[in-house]
Order: structure tokens, then C-alpha cells, then sequence
């Protein structure tokens, strides 16, 4: 069944019309199982490699390269999801699929190989490369699968996913880690993806889209490509530098008029790689600026709340993780249960705008985090704020998928994944900011609240102000007050040495409300894609492939103008939109 059914006037479809044509129930449920895996593949290689990297750069000598573990990871694969879901819209999922899972692969035996830092980098861009198709062509395998009306019932399972493999990722990554060598943590990958890659190979059909062109846009590849490299560097270099500086604001700055001139190639090409007429659908557009705002919102809680545990609540690492296990029981929860919910009703607009606000709500809870505040009451909040993401991870799939045409599922579906990613790389900048200008802020009146000496805590000031002492070094794992007094000069530390638990209590709770700082931002994130999804238009969702043109969801005239095989009848259908 298609996203896009083709008026077959009776006859026979052909398998460019119904990619489903000739499959069998088992047989659907059997490529599902391999499109699953192919997710979780890529779910589990963004948790299990965390608790090792502390290990990984320790024995490749790269604790200075640490942070391009990570980056050149999430560099590779957000530049490349818009290409992955336009080549799969030009030459079929089944090809595009297994080139991704090969790719991922292939980098994964070679970061498993690594010897040295350079190598390993290198390794894990050419593993992002690969992962950059393994979400957004897997979701796109299901739009051709399964009408509109039915893939509520499959596409909840994928947040599920993600919420089980960062539940158990951080387990496994530890204990490979500790037990046998963080080489394992890779290479694990290997046999997960072969299986997938075998149902794949013999089960999905090869579907080309006769209709579209093959003049890819190599121009407008190229700028994108640039572009966000400059943004994504940027944003990472935010990390350790001001948005002043020029590798920070002046990268981003280049981006931005990086980002204007690709609009300006897409608007001219014959094959743009996002569509801009897409974004003249209502529905599409604001689903998009919806999901760029929720990922917004979300990722600040995923980041820094295992830092609070850690730090404040002297968390190991692999314990930090499971604290986090409320927001994933009520994500997975949620997914699964929103997606029966459209599959059963068609309804889907009040139900995201439902759940963002739901997001807004847990997010304002946690404003009021501090050192002192209860266990039990802070996983409450976690696991509303996991009831609100779920449905953002299932729905909004099934709806953009239900507002285009079928020839360009796979860039639509890519798009959201891209600006899901993207909403997440923000995110991080904004909010580390906001967390390190607010615990520096704070960390003075809550030394004097915890009772240190006004002499003292106006000495921490002096030192702070002067460079010789950075809190922010000190905030990682192991004994504050030990790293406190070691990194004081020698004649103060019998002045300081007496109050030193009075210093660490204040310093603890400075950092809690540093966090809760964070969470207003993604409060606000969060109103504004409710607002965002309370604009869409609620399109039917189709319910069988045997569907007429006219019976799917009304789009744009101009969007549907750019399809050169619409009949008369279409047109007068969409332009009623």
C-alpha cells in the first residue's frame, strides 16, 4: 500500500503504485522486524558508546579530541539524511536501505579497529554517513508498506525503540567496556545488521519511481553540505568558546548565508533535494517547525539530567542512565499508544498539540529542581515529560507522510528527521549557555546560604573572575571536594579545608538550579510547537490503497503542480485547499 495511491480505475496496480503488491501479512511484519533493527541499530550506537568514551580516549591518548568522538558522528549523519531520503525517492528503498546498513557497518568494524584518535574519528564520520539513512529510509519503508490509517499500529514501535536502547545502550556499553574492551561496543553492531540485511534482501521489492527525474541537484547538495558543516562546528565550538568568537558566531554567521543561497538553488532546481514547494503545505510546514521545537525542548532534559544525577547525586555513570529510566517507560509508553490511538480514530492534531503541552507542563515542573529535591518526585516529572515526547516520536511521521504526494515520501520523511536532529544540535548550545553563565551566577549566594565565611566565598569570586579557578572544570565525576582543595593554591587550602563540605553543598545546589534554569527554555521551545501543531490541518488519513486521488488528502495547487502527470480532476481537487 502507498502514501499516495494512484487512481487505478479498476485494474490492476503495478508495484511502482502499491510497493506492498503481492506481500503477504508475514511477510510485512517480517521486513518490519528488519527495519526495527536497522533503527535500533542506530539508537544503540547513540547510547552504548557514552559510558565508554571516557575509556576510549584514555587509551588512545586523545582526552583533547574527545568532544570530535561525538561531533564528527552527528556532523555526518544529519548533513547526509536529506540526501539519503532523495536518493530513495529516485531509486528505491530497498537499494538505499542496504547501502546505509553496509556503510554503518563497515564504519563500525573499522572504529572497532581503531589504534589512535584520527582513526577512530575518521571511522565514526564514515559510520554517521551510513546511519544518516538507516531512520529516515526505514520510516519511509513503512509509508510504503502500510496506508496512512494503518501505520499508527507500527510506527509507535519505533520510539519504542529508541526509549529500549537508551535504556539498556549505557548497560551494555559499560559492561563490554569493563568485562572484555570498548573495541566490542562496535562491533556489536555487526551481527544486528547483518540479520537485518538478510530480510531486507530477500524480502523488501525494488521499487523505482519511473515518474522522477535523475538530475540530482549536485549544486544544491554541495551548499547544503557546507552549510550546515559550518553550523554544526559552530555550535560545537560554543562549548568551550563565546558566541562572539569568530570560530563560534562567525561560523554560524557563514551558515546562515550558506543556508539563504541553497534556498535560492533549490527554488531553481530541476530535482532539489527539499522540495521547497513542500513547504507551501500548511500541514507539512507546520508539523516541521513543530518537530524542530518539541526535539528543542526534549534534548535538554536527555543531556543534562544525567549530569545532575552524576554530579549532585553522586550517580555512576551506568546509575545515572537508569535514573532516567521513568522518562523512557513514559515515552515508550506514550508511542505506542498514540499511534494505536490515529490508527483507530484518524484524529491526530489535538492529540500532538495534547502531548506538547503535556511536554510544556513537565517541563515547568522541573524549573523547580534543586539539590534537595526528592527522588521520587523529580522521576514524576521525568515520566510526564516522557507521555509528552512519545507521540512526537510516532504521529508526526504518520502526518507529514499523509500530507505529500507519494513520489516524494522518502525527502519528506528525511526532512523531518533532519530537522528533528538539527532542533537537538541547537538545543545543546543554547542550553549549555544558559547552564554555565546560571551556575557561575549562582554560585556565590549559594556558598554564603550553605554558611561559608563572606571572606571565603569572596575569594572564590576573586579567583573565579581572575581565571585561576573555572567551577566548570570541576562539575565532572568523583570527589569535589578533594578536586576543590587541589585546585587552590597551597597557603589556602587550611583556610578553606575547614568549610570544604559547606563549599560542595553550595556548589551542588548552584548546579541543580543551573539545570532548572535550563528547563525554561524548554518550556519555551515547547509552547511554541504547540502552537506550531495547533496550526496544522487535519488531513483524513486514507485507509486502504484502493483510494482515489480525490478521496486522499487535499494539498496545494502549487505542490500539486509539480507533478507533471496530474490529471485535470487533481488539480481542481488540491486547489480547493
Amino acid at each position: 500500500m502507498e502514501a499516495f495511491p494512484a487512481d487505478t480505475a479498476g485494474r490492476t496496480p503495478t508495484l511502482e503504485e502499491d510497493p506492498a503488491l503481492g506481500l503477504g501479512h508475514r511477510e510485512k511484519m517480517e521486513i518490519l522486524f528488519a527495519v526495527l533493527l536497522g533503527i535500533f541499530l542506530v539508537a544503540l550506537d547513540q547510547t552504548i558508546v557514552t559510558p565508554a568514551l571516557p575509556t576510549i580516549v584514555t587509551d588512545l591518548s586523545g582526552n583533547e579530541y574527545y568532544v570530535w568522538v561525538v561531533t564528527i558522528y552527528l556532523l555526518t549523519s544529519t548533513i547526509s539524511v536529506p540526501f539519503w531520503g532523495k536518493l530513495s525517492d529516485l531509486y528505491g528503498r530497498k537499494p538505499i536501505f542496504m547501502i546505509g546498513i553496509v556503510i554503518f557497518l563497515i564504519g563500525s568494524a573499522l572504529s572497532g579497529l581503531s589504534q589512535n584518535m584520527a582513526t577512530l574519528i575518521l571511522f565514526r564520520g564514515i559510520q554517521g554517513i551510513g546511519a544518516g539513512s538507516l531512520f529516515p529510509v526505514a520510516l519511509a519503508v513503512i509509508g510504503d508498506l502500510f496506508s496512512p490509517k494503518e501505520r499508527g499500529k507500527y510506527q509507535g514501535l519505533f520510539g519504542a525503540v529508541f526509549g529500549i536502547a537508551f535504556i539498556i545502550g549505557p548497560l551494555v556499553g559499560g559492561f563490554l567496556t569493563e568485562q572484555i574492551s570498548w573495541h566490542w561496543i562496535f562491533y556489536v553492531n555487526i551481527p544486528i545488521g547483518l540479520v537485518s540485511l538478510y530480510f531486507i534482501a530477500r524480502l523488501l521489492p525494488t521499487v523505482k519511481t519511473e515518474r522522477a527525474t535523475r538530475n540530482f541537484d549536485i549544486l544544491g547538495g554541495a551548499i547544503f553540505a557546507v552549510s550546515i558543516t559550518l553550523l554544526l562546528v559552530g555550535l560545537t565550538n560554543k562549548q568551550t568558546n563565546d558566541w562572539t568568537d569568530p570560530a563560534v558566531g562567525g561560523l554560524i554567521f557563514a551558515s546562515l548565508i550558506g543556508i539563504v543561497a541553497f534556498i535560492f538553488a533549490e527554488s531553481r532546481a530541476k530535482e532539489p533535494i527539499i522540495p521547497l514547494e513542500l513547504f507551501r503545505i500548511r500541514t507539512y510546514a507546520s508539523s516541521m517547525v513543530a518537530t524542530f521545537f518539541a526535539s528543542f525542548a526534549f534534548f535538554g532534559v536527555v543531556v543534562f539530567l544525567p549530569r545532575y544525577f552524576q554530579f549532585v547525586q553522586g550517580y555512576s555513570p551506568t546509575a545515572s542512565g537508569l535514573a532516567i529510566l521513568p522518562l523512557m517507560v513514559g515515552l515508550i509508553f506514550s508511542s505506542i499508544l498514540s499511534g494505536l490511538f490515529v490508527s483507530r480514530t484518524g484524529r491526530y492534531k489535538w492529540l500532538t498539540v495534547g502531548a506538547i503541552a503535556l511536554m510544556a507542563i513537565s517541563m515547568a515542573l522541573m524549573t523547580q529542581l534543586t539539590a534537595q529535591t526528592e527522588t521520587a518526585v523529580l522521576w514524576s516529572w521525568m515520566f510526564l515529560a516522557g507521555l509528552g515526547v512519545g507521540p512526537t516520536f510516532a504521529v508526526f511521521t504518520i502526518i507529514i507522510q499523509n500530507a505529500v504526494p507519494f513520489r516524494q515520501l522518502g525527502v519528506a520523511t528525511s526532512n523531518l528527521t533532519f530537522f528533528r536532529q538539527i532542533g537537538g544540535s541547537i538545543s545543546l548550545a543554547v542550553a549549555g549557555t544558559v547552564f554555565g553563565t546560571t551556575f557561575i551566577e549562582r554560585v556565590a549566594p549559594q556558598l554564603a546560604k550553605a554558611g561559608v565565611p563572606p571572606e571565603i566565598v569572596s575569594g572564590f569570586g576573586q579567583a573565579t573572575a581572575s581565571g585561576q579557578l573555572d567551577f566548570n572544570n570541576l562539575t565532572g565525576v568523583g570527589d569535589l571536594g578533594a578536586g576543590i582543595l587541589a585546585a587552590l593554591p597551597a597557603q589556602l587550602v587550611s583556610v578553606v579545608q575547614p568549610f570544604i563540605t559547606n563549599i560542595v553543598t553550595g556548589v551542588h545546589d548552584a548546579f541543580a538550579l543551573a539545570v532548572a534554569q535550563t528547563f525554561w527554555i524548554a518550556v519555551g521551545a515547547a509552547v511554541i510547537a504547540a502552537l506550531a501543531a495547533s496550526a496544522m490541518r487535519e488531513i483524513p488519513l486514507r485507509s486502504s490503497a484502493g483510494a482515489t486521488r480525490e478521496a486522499a488528502p487535499r494539498i496545494d495547487a502549487v505542490a500539486a503542480a509539480t507533478d507533471g502527470v496530474a490529471t485535470a480532476t487533481d488539480g481542481v481537487a488540491t486547489a480547493t485547499d
